[in-house]
């Protein structure tokens, strides 16, 4: 069974990582604690829509693509 949060935390990560940014860089710009981004990224924390609109904005990718993404993993994986 997929677990959104996991996809979730997936593709933020992979978008970061893409760019070649930190975390560290990322929290701070999403005003979201370097802790909490982690555990987002990891699918330990569920994000809610603020959140994930903060750390889209810190991307600068539209939150609209990154659950598009989501969507097209969560259906991937067969769910």
């Amino acid at each position: 069974m997929v677990v959104l949060r996991q996809v979730v935390g997936d593709e933020l990560r992979r978008r970061r990582m893409n760019q070649g940014r930190t975390l560290r860089d990322v929290s701070t710009s999403a005003r979201v604690s370097l802790g909490y981004l982690s555990e987002v990224e990891r699918g330990q924390k569920e994000a809610s829509s603020e959140l994930l609109a903060a750390i889209c904005g810190a991307l600068e990718v539209p939150l609209s693509e990154v659950m598009r993404s989501v969507s097209d993993g969560v259906a991937r994986a067969g769910n």
